[in-house]
């Protein structure tokens, strides 16, 4: 199945899982750009490259002492580089239990089961976070991303909008503040909020903070602008493919009321 929209959709028919697969903050998109989020940073380990051989050395190692932080956190660095999402975050639960107050820990179990989609358990480990002092602007915006994921949009922005007091114009915090607006359907107020973190230096590189414009422009059926503004980063057949799946899902009887509890218009 071809299409930046659809190639994510296999199985899946709700415009409310169109959007909130494409609001996914711009550091859980791996690019070739420099991620905005700086979401290494947030896991203690080595910044080289995945390796097998370390991963196993590290595991062997925390298994012996796995009340080891450092040693910890930097196998669950390694096994996130791997993408072994699931056995990262059993690391992560296994340090949690020992130490349930470290700061460092906190941010970094919390933020890691948002982005797995548990953010029902990441909410209170943030809010630990935050409580212990978090002034970290990540922190803020993983917050802001699990409330989203539970539909508390006016309480997700307020953590937004913490997270760019902390880092004015951060571009990723304003990518997720305006899905944030698309999510609850207020589409207008999401595309002004987008097409400034576009113009932001580090947005101006984001292909996924583009496309996400594209979504909602084209959300609100102005399909040559959003084709336009996606032709910035895909190849011709996929804009395409993309435009096409947005239109027939438009098209179909109460699609957008069924999002957002909304009539159209």
């Amino acid at each position: 199945m071809s299409g930046f929209y659809r190639r994510h959709l296999i199985a899946r028919s709700s415009l409310a899982a169109l959007i909130a697969l494409a609001s996914l903050p711009l550091a859980a998109c791996s690019n070739k750009s420099a991620s905005l989020d700086g979401a290494d940073s947030m896991v203690t380990g080595s910044t080289s490259p995945p390796s097998l051989r370390e991963a196993a050395k590290l595991g062997k190692d925390w298994q012996k002492d796995p009340k080891n932080l450092g040693l910890g956190l930097a196998y669950a660095g390694q096994l996130k580089k791997l993408g072994q999402a699931s056995q990262q975050l059993q690391v992560l639960a296994t340090l949690y239990q020992y130490h349930p107050s470290d700061p460092t820990l906190l941010a970094t179990y919390g933020r890691e089961l948002v982005q797995a989609g548990q953010a029902d358990q990441a909410q209170p480990i943030l809010a630990k976070a935050i409580a212990a002092g978090g002034n970290n602007w990540k922190i803020h915006s993983a917050m802001g991303w699990a409330l989203d994921q539970q539909g508390k949009y006016g309480e997700a922005r307020s953590y937004y909008h913490r997270a760019l007091e902390i880092a004015p114009g951060n571009a990723a915090v304003m990518n997720n503040l305006g899905m944030s607006y698309a999510l609850e359907g207020d589409l207008q107020q999401a595309e002004k909020t987008l097409r400034e973190a576009s113009e932001l230096p580090t947005g101006r590189s984001e292909p996924r903070l583009r496309q996400n414009l594209a979504l909602v422009v084209g959300l609100q059926g102005r399909f040559d602008e959003a084709r336009q503004i996606a032709s910035a980063d895909l190849p011709p057949d996929e804009v395409e493919a993309n435009m096409a799946y947005l239109q027939k899902m438009l098209a179909q009887p109460n699609t957008w009321r069924q999002l957002t509890g909304k009539p159209a218009g």
